[in-house]
């Protein structure tokens, strides 16, 4: 007898779990269970579970998260346009320490979730990254609650984060999806969040976009990592000789086990966003190849989705004189798709 597991077709929120509402393939060799035989002549009864690796984005898309208790902690700023407070929620098992801006005036206030890029967790503090964003978004009606993530600040320690190719900043950024979903503060338009991700927190986005599917609204993405992890680990990884030769000890290169790498890309699971998506990139970024945007973008667009990729020319890895543009877009595009 075969017994299947099949990914759900609708994303819903249960008992303050999300579970995915798009398939994955699962490429994966079934794992056979068989039941114990009173009769060594008898024919056991196979049951064929199609099991996906466990550091894969199917297994992540079949993940049921919990995100909860959102907390308010001390006011970090007041002005006159927001409050600036620290937070706390719940991500698992883990606490997650955050920021959270929200808007004076009468709420209920669309939310946006945003995902800092890489910084070196012994020199990260509290809310740090994005902050001209955090603050230019709060003052055009937004929440902006932005994660610090496991390992990051005041948050919860996960010492494996690193050997699973950071996919607990994925789960967190959910978790403060469904934190937001499940509190009982009344600043939040729950049915209208969108996302943006700077860099390695674009990565994040991608992770959640392509496995989540109706989890958010609209995603904005800065001059994000690869699609293609292999690109990431090359460019980043390998410069981490231990954790290289751990990942590699552990899952092989994208070399000797291509199946590996290709469950943990992205760009392979393109089209299970619904979503529409946009893409700032500089011509001048040192840091993130503009190649690998327009790669995704044109990926994105073979598949039928909604997507925009702008192009800055001279700029860097953290806009400097089209700043003031890119931000005008990318407030355009929320209000469009959270303010109607």
């Amino acid at each position: 007898m075969k017994l299947f597991l099949p990914f759900l077709s609708a994303a819903f929120i249960l008992s303050g779990c999300v579970q995915p509402k798009a398939a994955l393939p699962t490429n994966a060799e079934p794992v056979i269970l068989e039941n114990n035989a009173q009769d060594a002549s008898a024919v056991p009864d196979v049951q064929v579970i199609d099991q996906p690796h466990p550091v894969s984005l199917q297994a992540f898309a079949q993940k049921a998260f919990d995100g909860g208790d959102l907390t308010l902690g001390q006011v970090l700023d007041k002005n006159s346009a927001y409050t600036r407070y620290y937070i706390i929620y719940r991500s698992g098992k883990l606490n997650i320490s955050g920021i959270m801006n929200v808007p004076n005036g009468e709420g209920p206030f669309p939310v946006l979730i945003l995902n800092h890029g890489h910084i070196d967790t012994n020199i990260y503090t509290n809310g740090r990254g994005l902050k001209r964003e955090q603050d230019y978004l709060a003052r055009r009606g937004y929440v902006v609650l932005h994660s610090d993530y496991r390992n990051h600040a005041d948050s919860d320690t996960d010492d494996q984060n690193e050997y699973n190719f950071r996919f607990g900043y994925s789960e967190d950024v959910i978790n403060a999806v469904l934190a937001v979903r499940n509190s009982t503060l009344p600043y939040f338009d729950k049915e209208n969040i969108g996302m943006l991700g700077h860099s390695m927190g674009g990565g994040v986005a991608q992770n959640i976009m392509v496995t989540q599917p109706g989890l958010v609204k609209a995603y904005v993405l800065f001059a994000p990592v690869s699609t293609d992890y292999a690109d990431n680990f090359e460019r980043w990884t390998k410069r981490n000789s231990d954790v290289a030769q751990e990942i590699t000890r552990r899952y092989g290169t994208p070399t000797s086990s291509p199946e590996f790498w290709k469950n943990i890309s992205p760009i392979n699971f393109l089209q299970s966003v619904t979503e529409p998506v946009h893409i700032h990139h500089g011509t001048a970024d040192e840091s993130v190849p503009l190649e690998w945007s327009e790669r995704t973008a044109q990926a994105l667009k073979a598949a039928g989705k909604d997507v925009e990729l702008f192009v800055y020319e001279s700029e860097p890895h953290e806009f400097i004189n089209a700043w003031p543009r890119v931000m005008q877009r990318v407030t355009e595009f929320f209000d469009q798709q959270l303010k109607r």
